[in-house]
């Protein structure tokens, strides 16, 4: 008996990883979600905000994967359109100007922005986007004048020595309501100190193999593997992303391209 369960299992094991090579991993689709963002001035109330991370360009993430995504949030129409970061995977040079062409394919009527990740080539990467027109967000802000309101879209790099001065810095002097983009979902908490309205990550992949009763071991010292999460007033949507790294599998956890629409809190639109 103990012989065909261990027989059983291991098959079951073996036939979830094929599924997750070599269907679930290009299985992309648009999640579209709210996200209550403090202080967010009633005519911004249904912004929507298109956001596409961890893209991972690479020998094991096809060029093809790439252009969905990013055809998906284009087709959906945002305002804005934001890159999560990790655009390559292990800061492969090979791939930096051939994921910025594709990257370069978006637009938005108020703007295209990144953020870098911690895969990303610190220095040839930014540049790329740069070039390609993408504003890069480096522990920096700028303001967006829309319906007749400002709002803030700030982004801070992963890399940082000090992740609350890094997020003071990214934020410091805004005045409106600040988005902040940060690759790393635990950025939530220097946010929230600081009063960000809300975050946009991703990093996690969602936990890229998520089991059955025991979730995403790999994103367990993350807020949220995927989806909202709230710090005291802050809000955190964190996406599944593109790619994959490791292991080019996914096991109940396809990727995502999303469509953020800000809201009011329920508190501040009912006062």
């Amino acid at each position: 008996m103990l012989k065909l369960l261990t027989a059983g299992l291991t098959g079951v094991a073996a036939g979830a990883a094929a599924y997750g090579y070599g269907w679930e991993r290009h299985a992309l689709h648009l999640v579209e979600a709210d996200l209550a963002v403090a202080g967010l001035p009633p005519p911004l109330e249904g912004l929507r905000i298109g956001l596409i991370t961890d893209l991972h360009l690479s020998a094991l993430v096809p060029p093809e994967d790439v252009e969905r995504a990013i055809a998906l949030v284009q087709a959906a129409r945002p305002d804005v359109i934001v890159y999560g970061g990790d655009y390559h995977s292990y800061a492969d040079r090979a791939y930096i100007q051939p994921v910025t062409e594709l990257a370069a394919r978006a637009s938005a009527p108020h703007g295209v922005f990144a953020v870098l990740g911690n895969h990303d080539d610190q220095r040839e990467m930014p540049a790329a986007l740069t070039r390609r027109g993408i504003e890069v967000l480096r522990n920096t802000h700028t303001t967006l004048h829309v319906r007749g309101e400002q709002l803030t879209v700030a982004g801070v790099d992963f890399w940082v020595r000090n992740a609350r001065s890094a997020v003071s810095r990214a934020v410091g002097g805004a005045r409106a309501p600040v988005v902040l983009l940060a690759h790393d979902p635990r950025r939530l908490y220097e946010a929230a100190d600081l009063g960000v309205g809300a975050v946009l990550s991703g990093h996690t992949h969602g936990g890229q193999v998520v089991l059955p009763l025991v979730g995403a071991p790999a994103a367990r010292r993350f807020p949220v593997a995927a989806g909202i999460a709230t710090h005291g007033h802050t809000s955190l949507f964190v996406s599944r992303g593109v790619g994959t790294v490791v292991v080019p599998i996914r096991v109940n956890c396809p990727p995502e391209v999303a469509v953020i629409t800000l809201r009011r809190p329920v508190s501040t639109a009912a006062g």
